[in-house]
């Protein structure tokens, strides 16, 4: 126990994983790809995976930490996001429970893993008892908005984004509603970064498709890194989240870890952190509430 357990939720987007997978593999004990038996994705369409990607996979794994479990991932009756909780939640148990169970999606990419582990090694008394203190440990998103030939377009201000937990008691996805507890921890976010057909492929099998912002593709297309200061309220959902859209001249994990952590608009002030963790622990705290243990939404045994 006390291993740090890393999924990936496996779909139409596997490709990614190539990108994802090896800035974690080191430093975890196991890795887990979480694909439906079926292979349908949360819209219940069907995606095939080329056998040329279980070809690299194998030759990557030479610890032989990897493993793919399938299971059925699609519930009709239940919508996108809620078969997106239940998935996490299922993966999470397969992880199991006594370990730090991180979560990243095929399209994010760890900056700095080592420095991620170094920080849940800290609180690892948390996994003796687990359902009694419930936490999240999150981190921030930098979220790209689209890539050009010499470097790449990206939101101007970092996003919170849910990175492990010691209890997997998910209600919107990765996010348990626990106490989190926030560093400076950077996720290369490369939701959007993909050509226009894997784009399109993507919102097509979407958990929040109902939800978009039906002006959001125009302004990708025409973000370019001459005109991308003039274009404004960018997201994909409600427009006016991601106000301004910011640009860093590489490609190349290596050269944007200095890049990232040069770039003022990315740093999280420490005062501000200091005040969401002390806001988090007060919020979950006996002083502020009686304490009490979640129970298991029904779908997720559906």
């Amino acid at each position: 126990m006390k291993k740090i357990q890393v999924g990936f939720l496996m779909s139409y987007d596997y490709e990614l994983l190539k990108k994802s997978i090896p800035p974690v593999y080191a430093l975890s004990d196991n890795i887990f790809l979480a694909m439906d038996h079926e292979q349908r994705t949360w819209s219940g369409n069907h995606f095939e995976v080329d056998p040329s990607f279980y070809e690299w996979l194998e030759a990557f794994d030479v610890d032989k930490k990897i493993h793919i479990y399938k299971d059925n991932f699609y519930v009709a009756e239940i919508n996108g996001i809620k078969n997106d909780t239940r998935e996490r939640y299922m993966l999470a148990l397969e992880m199991g429970i006594g370990n730090w169970l991180v979560q990243v999606d095929s399209d994010e990419i760890f900056i700095d893993f080592e420095k991620f582990v170094k920080r849940l090694r800290k609180y690892d008394s948390y996994l003796d008892n687990p359902e009694k203190h419930p936490i999240q440990l999150a981190g921030f998103h930098i979220n790209v908005y689209k890539y050009l030939d010499d470097g790449l377009l990206y939101i101007d201000k970092p996003t919170k984004l849910m990175l492990a937990t010691n209890w997997p008691n998910y209600k919107v996805a990765k996010n348990t509603r626990e106490r989190i507890i926030y560093a400076e921890d950077y996720i290369l976010h490369e939701g959007l970064a993909r050509t226009e057909e894997e784009l399109l492929l993507k919102l097509n099998n979407w958990s929040h498709k109902h939800e978009m912002n039906p002006n959001f593709l125009d302004k990708w297309r025409k973000a370019n890194k001459d005109n991308y200061q003039e274009i404004k309220d960018v997201f994909y959902l409600e427009p006016e989240i991601w106000k301004d859209l910011a640009y860093l001249p590489s490609k190349d994990l290596t050269v944007l870890k200095k890049l990232v952590a040069d770039a003022p608009n990315l740093k999280i002030p420490p005062v501000k952190l200091f005040f969401r963790n002390f806001g988090q622990w007060f919020k979950h705290s006996k002083i502020s509430k009686p304490t009490y243990k979640p129970k298991f939404e029904s779908y997720f045994n559906s």
